[in-house]
Formats: C-alpha cells, structure tokens, sequence
C-alpha cells in the first residue's frame, strides 16, 4: 500500500515532488498516526530552495508542524487509544542516555534527527511517530489549528523561556514570518508593548501584527525603539536571522536589555560585536521545545488567549502543495496548511 507524500529527494534546488511512500510500519513503541492537518514552516521553504543550513537525509517527506488521529499503536503503547486526537512533537529521534535528554532537554541533543529532514515527516496520509512524542489535543480545539501548536511552541520557549519580559517592557520582534508574528502575540500575552519589524515587500504580513495588538513598522524602527526614554527597546527578538537584522538588533536594544535570536541564517556576520560589549546586552539563542511546553501552549490555544488563525493564510489540498509553497514563500500570507 503506497499513498502520495510531498518528498525532498535530493539537495538540489526545487528537489522537491509528490511522490508515492510506502504505508509506515510501527515499531513497538510508535503509533500509526492519520495526518489531519500539517503547516508548511519556513525550514521547509527552505529545503525547497536549497538555502537551508542543517543535515538532510534525503529522500524524506516533509513536514513537523502536524495534528492528528491515532489509527494503530504499538505493543508497548500505553496511555494512548485508537482515535485519540493528537499532536506531535519535533524530535523524532533521541539517545534516551544523552545526559541532555536526562535533564529533558532532548530537543538539544546533538544527536536529535527531527521529523520532515532527519526521518519522514507528515505532509503525507500516514506517519509513524514515536509515542513519546504525542500530547492530546483538547476537545475544544480543532485539529486545524492544532497542527500549528509546534511554531506556538518555538515562540513561547523564545520569548516566555529565553528571553526576560516584564510587563510594560516595550518588544521589536525582528521579521513578520510565522514565528515572528507569535513571538510578539507572546510577548503581548506578557504584558509587553510590541513592534513587529519588517520591509515594504512584508505589508501584508506585516498588517497581521496588529490582530495580536502590535505596531506594524516598515523600515525605520529606531524612533520606536527609542520613544520612552531615548535609551531603545528592553528587548528585540530577531525571527529574520541574516546578519543585518542581528546588527539592527544591536542598534534598537537599549543599555543592560537582551536579544533573543530565534532565526536561522547561514552568512556570516561582517560586522563588530563591541556594541554588545559596550552596552551590556544579553544575546541568546533559542532552538525548539520541549514536553512541558508543549502542554503548557496547548492550554494558550484551547482556552483562546493564544489564536493561530491571523496567521493560517489558507488551507490546500497535499496536491497542492506546490501552490501553498509559492503562496507563503511569495510573502502574500504567513502560514499555509496541508490536508492529506
């Protein structure tokens, strides 16, 4: 039994096709999960292009952003049922013995293989996942915007974990793609002023900002930065990641503030470091999530007070997929769907 998969077969650019997949077969401690919905994120743009930065075993499926039913369960499958409502997460495989998974911070082995690069991924009917991986979704939630939880969390662990934000902090988030945009309703959600930074070419996602009660900026966001007291932000979070927005970071945070980067960018800096020196700022990096977060953004979504859909742009069929791709890498929307 086969079913059609979006598949990244090789490193070349545009090496990416709906291909037929062999059915997964389960292990023991794995289930068969039924894909309901799966988001397109950024990373898979970016194998699509070819511009990515990490690892690839190709061929793979695509995908780590997904939500689901629960159709068949391994032998040693314990605490889940057929029919479950789900969502997975991200590390698809771990060394249990690594002393980072001991402490629960599996998502920074080093030897951590992810869904859609490191083993198939669910923009396909069928996956495997490891049981380990799942969480419940609530009731009140619908698997459509459930399949979005994964770049809910990758915000939440920036912003709410890495980074410092007091209420009344005023927050530049750096870049209005999908994990920009949650990133500030995060920061809102802690009681922050928020302006979400972008170019003349990221109006349209730009204007999502404000559904989250952020200020859309275009350009110059120096004056905003600086419009208390004239020191600049508490805080920038830097979801864009090439060099020239760490080095705007660098300029709009104020004196003893801090700067979360949150974006992947493979060029190298071209540019001093002594401002980070000079005004005592706090860089941090901040790479996916982990167990307790997710149960904790899960609530955000069930009960309201976090909502994805400003940012779902549309939902497309997995034939589609080429559509979707183009719609979000075009800037026209934040976030695309796929339906199996």
């Amino acid at each position: 039994m086969a079913e059609p998969a979006v598949v990244n077969y090789a490193p070349a650019k545009h090496s990416v096709d709906l291909r037929e997949v062999p059915l997964p077969k389960i292990g023991p401690d794995d289930v068969l999960l039924e894909v309901a919905a799966v988001g397109v994120c950024g990373s898979d743009l970016h194998q699509w292009t070819a511009d990515h930065s990490w690892p690839v075993n190709y061929p793979v499926v695509l995908g780590h952003e997904f939500a689901g039913v629960i159709r068949e369960l391994g032998a040693e499958v314990a605490g889940f049922a057929a029919g479950d409502r789900v969502v997975s997460e991200t590390a698809a495989v771990i060394d249990p013995q690594s002393p980072l998974t001991r402490q629960g911070l599996y998502n920074l082995d080093p030897s951590r293989k992810g869904f859609g690069y490191g083993v198939d991924g669910a923009m396909t009917r069928y996956v495997r996942v490891p049981a380990r991986c799942l969480h419940r979704v609530p009731e009140r939630l619908p698997l459509e915007k459930a399949a979005l939880t994964e770049p809910c969390c990758v915000a939440y662990h920036a912003v709410a974990v890495n980074s410092h934000v007091l209420p009344g902090d005023r927050v530049a988030v750096i870049g209005p793609g999908p994990i920009g945009l949650l990133c500030a309703a995060m920061a809102r959600l802690q009681g922050a002023e928020v302006a979400v930074v972008g170019l003349p070419a990221d109006a349209a996602r730009l204007e999502l900002a404000k559904h989250y009660g952020c200020t859309p900026l275009v350009g110059d966001s120096l004056h905003w930065a600086k419009a208390r007291d004239g020191l600049g932000a508490d805080g920038v979070v830097d979801a864009a990641g090439v060099s020239a927005t760490l080095k705007l970071s660098l300029d709009l945070v104020r004196p003893g503030g801090w700067i979360t980067k949150v974006g992947w960018g493979p060029q190298p800096l071209g540019f001093s470091l002594d401002p980070l020196v000079q005004k005592n700022v706090r860089l941090q990096g901040s790479f996916s999530h982990n167990w307790p977060i997710w149960e904790r953004v899960l609530q955000l979504l069930a009960s309201g007070q976090l909502d994805v859909g400003p940012i779902m742009g549309g939902i497309w069929p997995l034939e589609q997929w080429h559509e979707a791709f183009e719609t979000m890498h075009s800037g026209q929307i934040a976030k695309a769907v796929l339906k199996p």
